[in-house]
């Protein structure tokens, strides 16, 4: 499964640790219906045989927002909820958001 990233600390982390192994952020919008289904899409992913070379991370955009900020500014990727960036020696590798955010979408690019 994924952990909810809530500290500027942890994301420095996850962004270190980016040197070494992919990651996969989830930018999820607690007041947003069409975050909640993308939610569903990430974990239905998760839930099967996620990439074993990939870490899994949600922040939520509103309770966490520097982070949210932070990480839009530190991977060069405009903000949006819900957004997904896989992330790689701390740069962007792909990103998408809203109604992209599917299980087979995910997969296609992971597996």
């Amino acid at each position: 499964m994924w952990k909810e990233i809530t500290t500027l600390q942890e994301w420095e982390q996850m962004l270190q640790q980016s040197g070494e192994k992919q990651q996969i952020i989830f930018k999820h919008s607690t007041a947003c219906p069409v975050s909640a289904s993308a939610l569903e899409e990430y974990d239905e992913y998760l839930s099967k045989t996620p990439n074993k070379d990939t870490d899994y991370y949600l922040v939520k955009v509103i309770e966490s927002r520097p982070v949210s900020n932070q990480i839009a500014e530190d991977l060069s990727v405009k903000h949006a909820s819900p957004q997904i960036i896989l992330f790689k020696d701390q740069k962007s590798v792909w990103n998408t958001s809203h109604w992209s955010i599917t299980n087979k979408h995910i997969t296609a690019v992971l597996d």
